[in-house]
This record gives structure tokens, sequence and C-alpha cells, in this order.
């Protein structure tokens, strides 16, 4: 079949939906890579992946493809949901002919309710999703496809047997040939990483058990499943030569650090190539560890510190010490890497003290740049769950939405002694209380002196930042 693999266009500047972490419109312009998208494309031959967001596409642009094709598969999220059906209803009006797939976190945890809310969705691919979209495309009946949800000729709902979980991580194509033929590197703005940057995952799943997690609990699993050192570094090889301007390699594994004899194999991997990495970490990497990778061309470790409270991370089962974190942190700075810290206000068992502690702690282990989110309970997590067994939920409703009307993010859950216009806004303070102290002010201007180069970028980045300061209250 003529395959699209289509992230649709979205609330302006919107970066939630493919494949993203953070559930809204970020303070800065950023976008991911569309990874989850471009590995089913790397099965399919003659597929095109379309990142409508980045690539600045509107629905004018995307919905006549649709004539072009036999299959779309849209990647869709619980913030982008009711956007993404409006879409496949287009394409479908456009098409009649056309059949639509959706896959996702949100499908894959919602399958039945997925289909139920449009007619234009044929079928929904649940948990790992590659193999059961390339045998779709294939033209394979559905009834014969494992891991698919679908409606049959009457307008049944079928839920096909669960597909096995990909433990040959090496059987995945590489995305790299796909993003060059479909992508634009130029498209793709992460503020802590260097542009243009690529982003890249070595294995999937992650062994912790945060219950706010979204990707372990409804995809990737608690098993960390990796791909071969070799393949990772041919991978690596052949961005040099697809993609000679970019500057950084990003590991988007949700915690890369997890097998350290692994990361400091590729590691020294990437030293033989001359390439300049990043990845995703816990605070608990040793300082060993952290010294053989920024030996071997580590530049930045993005760390989810998510709170300054104990008790709030044992509430979240973080499996991290406070005291632990701090140390790392000191290393880091010792080590001279680069560390983008990520904290999330609004926690269970997050009060007015322990927001303060955490601001104290942020600013205290003084990452380089940081992210405040809100905690976000999409559905499929324990966070979730815990919040419509415990009437957090506004009016308690288990449909809370997660973003505005702008897509900027809401505070969807509220609690007796703390409520969700409360945490939202002590974001801003948070923001403010870091970034606009002397010590932050002086270490963020001797980063333009020292690169030059960049002082056009954090111009754009810091009046971006500041008008999403001074923005309306959702």
């Amino acid at each position: 079949m003529r395959t699209l693999f289509l992230n649709p266009p979205s609330y302006a500047g919107f970066d939630g939906g493919a494949g993203a972490r953070y559930q809204a419109r970020r303070e800065i312009r950023s976008y991911w890579y569309p990874t989850w998208l471009a590995q089913p494309a790397a099965l399919v031959p003659d597929s095109r992946l379309v990142d409508a967001p980045p690539a600045g596409l509107a629905p004018g642009d995307v919905i006549p493809m649709a004539r072009r094709h036999d299959l779309v598969i849209v990647h869709t999220s619980s913030p982008t949901f009711a956007g993404d059906v409006q879409a496949a209803e287009a394409m479908k009006a456009e098409n009649p002919d056309l059949r639509v797939g959706f896959v996702g976190p949100k499908v894959a945890v919602e399958p039945e309710r997925s289909l139920r809310a449009s007619a234009a969705i044929d079928f929904v691919a649940r948990e790992e999703f590659d193999f059961t979209i390339a045998e779709v495309a294939q033209g394979r009946p559905l009834a014969s496809i494992d891991g698919l949800s679908y409606r049959d000729r009457r307008g049944q709902l079928v839920h096909n047997a669960d597909r096995e979980i990909l433990t040959d991580m090496d059987r995945l194509p590489f995305v790299t040939p796909v993003y060059h033929r479909d992508l634009r590197a130029e498209d793709y703005y992460i503020g802590y990483l260097l542009h243009p940057y690529l982003s890249l995952y070595t294995g999937r799943g992650c062994r912790s058990r945060c219950t706010f997690c979204l990707w372990p609990q409804t995809v990737g699993g608690h098993r960390y499943r990796t791909r071969s050192v070799g393949s990772v570094l041919d991978e690596a090889a052949q961005t040099r030569e697809l993609f000679p301007q970019v500057k950084e390699l990003f590991f988007d594994d949700d915690t890369f650090t997890d097998d350290r004899p692994r990361a400091e194999e590729i590691a020294r991997g990437l030293a033989r190539l001359g390439i300049t990495w990043s990845c995703n970490a816990k605070a608990n990497v040793p300082r060993e560890t952290l010294k053989v990778l920024r030996d071997n061309g580590l530049r930045l470790l993005l760390v989810g510190y998510e709170s300054g409270s104990q008790d709030v991370l044992i509430n979240i089962k973080k499996g991290l010490r406070v005291e632990r974190a701090r140390r790392f942190a000191r290393d880091c700075h010792d080590l001279g890497i680069t560390v983008h810290g990520t904290f999330i206000l609004g926690l269970p068992g997050e009060t007015r003290e322990t927001i303060q502690e955490t601001i104290r702690f942020a600013r205290e282990v003084n990452p380089h740049t940081i992210q405040v989110s809100v905690a976000a309970p999409y559905p499929g997590t324990e966070l979730y769950r815990s919040a419509v067994e415990n009437g957090w939920l506004p009016e308690d409703s288990e449909d809370a939405a997660l973003v505005s009307d702008r897509g900027t993010q809401l505070a969807a859950l509220s609690y007796p002694h703390l409520g969700h216009t409360e945490i939202l806004s002590s974001v801003d303070t948070f923001y403010k209380r870091f970034y606009f102290r002397a010590g932050k002010l002086a270490e963020m201007s001797a980063e333009l002196l020292r690169r030059p180069g960049m002082t056009g970028r954090r111009l754009r980045e810091g009046t971006e930042f500041v008008r999403f300061l001074g923005r309306p209250a959702s």
C-alpha cells in the first residue's frame, strides 16, 4: 500500500504528539524528531513520513495527501487526539477509500474508546507497533495481525491478540535514511542541544517505576531492551555521511545510562568517530562512569530530577535519594558535563512547602537549563489511576484537559490542600527564581562570550521565554 506516516498539524508551536515527553507547547520553540513514526516507515518500502508541526504545514497542505495514498498512520497523543481525529476525518472525506490507523500511547491503552471516537479510524495499533503497521501495509487481512484493534466490515470492534514484545532490537532498520529522505534537520530545535541535532533510540524500556512516566507504562515496558553496540555505532557513522551539518547526536532512550558498561562502550566508539553526543540519564550515575562518558564525547545529560522533596520522590517511586542527586550534580559540575534538569510540580504529596523545597534544590544543584512542567495524568499510568481513585481530577472528570486551546500546559490535578491554579502559577515562580538571579545571569552571559555564534539563537530564545512568562493565565 502507498503509506503515509503522519504527525498532523496541531497547536502553533506544539511538540507533544510525535513522541515528545512533554505535553504542551514549550517555553521556547522546540521540536523532537518523530522517531516512533520513522521506525515503521523504515520497514515499509516507498512510504512517506510527514511531520507537519516543525515543517510548518497547515491542514490545507496535508489533507490533499489523502488522494495520493492508500493508508495513513497517524501518531496521536492525549493532548492532540481531538485534533488528530478531525484531520483523519478530513482526509477520509478527501479519499473515502483511504484506510486510517492511529498509533501512540493514547490508543495503545484505550483502543476501544479511541475507535468509538470516530468512524474515520479504521484501526489502532497497540503497544509497540512497528511490525504491526508493516503487516498492515503489506495488505495482510486485519484479522491476522497481532497487536491490532479494528472495526470490521459490520462496524463491530475486534481486538486481536497482543503482539509479542520485541526483544531482538537489531531487527529494526535504521531510521536515519527516513530522516534524510523526508525531514530537514534544520527544522528541529531543542534549546539545550546544539543546532542542528539528530536524535535516535538505542533501546526501549526503562527499569525505573516512576508513576507518572508515560512511555514505559504504555509502550516500552520496564525491561531495557537494547540494540547491539555495533548497530548503534553503524547508524551513528551513517549520520555523519547523511547529515554532515549535524553538530550533536542525542540518544532518546528513557534512561541511556541504565546499562553503564554498554554506555561506556558506545561512548568509546563515538569518540573514534569524532561525534559529540548527549543523552537521558538518571541522577545516580557514578562519577567514574561520568568521567568515561565525558572523555569520549559526552556533552550534556538530560536529567529528570522531578522534585527536591524526598517524600514526593518516594510517592512517585522515583527510586532516587535527594542526597544521591546532589552528589551526581556536583560530579557533573566538577567534570564539566552540562546538565538540563527537568522538574514536575503537582505530583502526589506536593504542598506549598515542597514546591519551595524543590525550587531551593534546583537553585542548589544548578543545572545549566531547566524545564518545569505540571504533573500530567496520562491514561495508562499509575498516576492517572491514582488520580481517578482519589478524586484529584477536576469535577471527578476522567478526561481532564492537559493543554489549553493554545497548546500550553494545564494543571489537571487538584488536591484539597493545593489547587490546580496554584500549582500552575508556581511554574512561573519557579522559572523566575531559578533564572533571574545574579549567578545564573552571569553564567548565561559567559556562555555567549565563550560561544559568540550562539548569540542570535539565545536572543531569540530569550525573547520567546519572556513572552511565555507574560502570557495570559490559562
